[in-house]
């Protein structure tokens, strides 16, 4: 789930920080400039791990700060396809079901990979797995918001969101300030630069609390099936 990231970059300290130790105000730099940051191709950066080599510092001209080339080593959060990890329910569209792990929310769990069936209850706002019974008829398990739910990664999304250029086309520029401006905005809010589908579509996944209370039932199943021989007396025995 964490990975370690080797990265290398120039790192500015500026003249208010030179009474710091080169290492601690590289430290307090790096960590400023990529935590709680999604980088491209390598995950969302949490921490800093270790400070691996550092070039010799050099003061450009008309800039009073230092510039120093640093390799550093980054803690990464970045899930291998195929993991199964545990999180909450944030909410319930008809897109599919959006998990958060407290610290990472953009995982979303998509219809076609909840348990077969299921269906999108409007008035709950919430996914209903259509559980068949031995009967024939069945059994409403629901998705709540909050619930904590099991699910395997099977897929990551990676997006470019830096800024984009003005319009290169005539059409484009002949649109109101208005109209392209609340287009760009919309654009810019509906990119995620980093997002985890994941699937329950399979046994031992999903709430946690619709496996806790099978296992119940498995467990009074056994205990009910339990046969005990009789002592002497005709009493049952049983093994303390």
């Amino acid at each position: 789930m964490f990975v370690l990231a080797e990265l290398k970059d120039t790192v500015r300290i500026a003249p208010d920080q030179f009474n710091l130790k080169l290492v601690d105000a590289v430290r307090d730099e790096i960590d400023r400039k990529l935590a709680n940051k999604v980088l491209l191709n390598v995950g969302l950066c949490i921490a800093l791990k270790e400070i691996v080599s550092l070039q010799d510092s050099i003061i450009l001209p008309g800039d009073g700060a230092s510039h120093t080339e640093v390799l550093f080593r980054y803690i990464v959060f970045r899930p291998m396809v195929g993991t199964v990890m545990t999180g909450k329910i944030r909410n319930c569209s008809r897109e599919g079901v959006h998990v958060t792990l407290g610290f990472f929310d953009d995982i979303l769990i998509p219809h076609a990979a909840l348990q077969h069936p299921s269906r999108f209850d409007e008035a709950e706002q919430a996914w209903v797995w259509e559980y068949p019974l031995e009967d024939g008829a069945k059994h409403d398990l629901f998705m709540d918001v909050g619930e904590p739910i099991k699910f395997r990664v099977s897929r990551e999304i990676f997006e470019e969101t830096s800024p984009v250029g003005p319009p290169k086309t005539d059409a484009q520029s002949t649109q109101g300030p208005s109209t392209s401006t609340a287009a760009a905005t919309a654009a810019q809010e509906t990119k995620t630069p980093y997002k985890i589908i994941g699937a329950i579509n399979e046994s031992g996944l999903g709430v946690l609390s619709w496996w806790d209370q099978q296992g119940k039932e498995d467990d009074q199943d056994d205990e009910d099936n339990t046969e005990y021989d009789n002592d002497e007396d005709g009493e049952g025995a049983c093994e303390e």
